[in-house]
């Protein structure tokens, strides 16, 4: 008799769960971001040394309940 209870196949996890540098398109080993009021986001991509900055500060949404 067959067991009822069989496991799903196990699907492959992502060799990083980072994304990749955008300009050499490696995958990091940690992304490390600094941010100032009112000003864009920076994002430091380890090892390469390669840095993102967003196009303009992030927004703050507060939606009623």
């Amino acid at each position: 008799m067959r067991d009822p209870h069989t496991a799903p196949p196990v699907l492959a996890a992502p060799a990083s769960p980072l994304p990749d540098c955008p300009r050499c398109a490696e995958a990091p080993e940690r992304i490390s971001w600094r941010q100032r009021p009112g000003e864009p986001v920076v994002l430091v991509f380890d090892p390469c040394g390669h840095r993102w900055t967003s196009p303009a500060p992030p927004v703050l949404a507060v939606t009623p309940f």
